[in-house]
């Protein structure tokens, strides 16, 4: 099948399943994210077909959606891409995109990794969204959509939480900015990444200036 409409039927999946998701996890996000891995693909050599399918295909089915189990989006993407007959080395490493992606996932010290130059070029597409403007506004999104605090200053972050205890986590939103999003710029693995990281690593802490001044009766 040629890519290009390899990568619309792929679009058209995506869209579908994700008709109905949280707003930081929809459609639009996907599509930020894949916006962001044919910006940073421009500068590596990487598999443009692994790098779109992998950034389209991404948060298929986001464990915290699905009772936390991480199996799901995997299959879900392989069955998908089997249905259209691509190539089972392709399938596998969407696979292990899928897979590894996640913040989270660098917080397992016991599992195996998998790494790739496509992998990281997706994964640093998918961090940018996560941080800037469209960070926060994700942030206090899905905070809502749990029902969490905005802040609570009974309740520091913790800056030591293993895989299974940041899964679990109830703290509030601002916590989340400390214990995830603020340490991304270090995290990024290509140099366009890092260039696009800082920008929006600085507009956070410029927020939570202004967040931490209005809380405590800005003078």
């Amino acid at each position: 099948m040629p890519k290009n409409l390899l990568i619309l039927k792929t679009v058209q999946f995506v869209k579908e399943t994700l008709a109905d998701a949280e707003g930081g996890h929809d459609w639009f996000h996907i599509e930020r994210v894949w916006r962001n891995t044919q910006y940073i693909a421009k500068t590596e050599k990487v598999d443009l077909l692994v790098v779109e399918l992998g950034a389209l295909l991404h948060d298929i089915a986001d464990a915290k959606f699905h009772n936390g189990d991480e199996s799901i989006g995997p299959k879900k993407a392989r069955a998908f891409l089997a249905s259209l007959q691509v190539d089972e080395t392709v399938i596998a490493h969407i696979e292990n995109i899928i897979k590894y992606i996640s913040f989270k996932s660098g917080l397992d010290t016991k599992s195996k990794k998998f790494t790739s130059k496509e992998l990281e070029v997706v994964q640093d597409a998918d961090r940018l969204d996560a941080m800037g403007a469209i960070g926060i506004a994700r942030a206090f999104n899905y905070g809502g959509f749990k029902n969490r605090a905005l802040y609570n200053p009974a309740m520091p972050p913790n800056f030591n939480m293993d895989k299974e205890t940041y899964k679990k986590s109830q703290a509030p939103t601002i916590n989340h900015f400390y214990e995830k999003l603020l340490l991304l710029k270090d995290k990024m693995n290509t140099e366009t990444g890092k260039q696009l990281a800082q920008k929006r690593h600085d507009f956070m802490q410029t927020y939570l200036k202004q967040f931490f001044d209005e809380w405590d009766g800005e003078k």
